[in-house]
């Protein structure tokens, strides 16, 4: 099954991932864009690729430069991948709130 992809948008307009995006180098960009295609055309995934968090959310999880992993958190509605957050760390858990 392929699964549409969507930026979430804020009131005010801005999509918080596509502005988070804008911050890698074109490689990162690169990895981060073929992991979530590989979920679009791939759905359901698991480790190490994606995983399953609380509240009906998930993550995305590539593996990027300087030992980092850019993580996009994302819901499912109606066969649609909703993206909403982006974050990177070096630490292998996520902070406590998102």
């Amino acid at each position: 099954m392929k699964l549409d992809v969507y930026f979430y948008k804020t009131e005010s307009g801005s999509e918080p991932v596509r502005e988070w995006l804008k911050s890698f180098t074109l490689i990162d960009k690169k990895t981060i864009g073929e992991d979530i295609m590989t979920v679009q055309f791939s759905w359901p995934r698991g480790m190490p690729l994606v995983k399953n968090l609380k509240n009906s959310l998930w993550e995305v999880r590539s593996n990027i430069s300087d030992k980092k992993i850019a993580r996009v958190i994302f819901f499912m509605s109606n066969n649609r991948m909703i993206l909403v957050m982006g974050l990177s760390k070096k630490l292998q858990q996520l902070p406590k709130k998102i």
